[in-house]
């Protein structure tokens, strides 16, 4: 029996947020997902351990106090050796910032979707892996 996957949403909107939460209720309820409002209170719990290594941590590029670059960059340094898939959400599409994030070490940066159906499927891909070849920057 597989472990029902881990999966932390770091967004300050909170209506991105149960969103979010309801698209993965949606695609799997065995799926854990643990809820952060800033990425301070995200590292904060994986710096604790209360969470060791998500499977999948989706991050908000956008956000006050500490943004999505500064979280990713702590990010990477506390799963540095964990295989943790770290994919930014952002409602920019913006060529520097996927650039910024992809060298930061994210796997994946995706616009965040203007519907609930959208958003469903575009998390049913990436969980179910299939995301390589839906979302990666054009011309690669």
């Amino acid at each position: 029996m597989m472990t029902p996957q881990q999966i932390m949403i770091i967004d300050d909107d909170a209506d991105d947020r149960s969103f979010f939460q309801e698209a993965i209720n949606n695609i799997s309820p065995v799926i854990e997902t643990h809820v952060c409002a800033s990425g301070m209170q995200a590292l904060e719990l994986l710096h604790d351990n209360k969470i060791v290594a998500p499977d999948y941590i989706f991050l908000d590029f956008n956000m006050p106090l500490m943004n999505g670059r500064e979280c990713l960059v702590e990010l990477k340094k506390i799963l540095h050796h964990k295989i943790t898939n770290i994919i930014i959400l952002s409602t920019s599409d913006m060529k520097e910032d996927m650039e910024d994030a992809m060298r930061l070490g994210a796997k994946l940066f995706l616009t965040k979707p203007n519907t609930f159906q959208e958003l469903c499927t575009m998390l049913k891909s990436v969980l179910e892996g299939r995301w390589q070849k839906l979302f990666t920057p054009q011309g690669e």
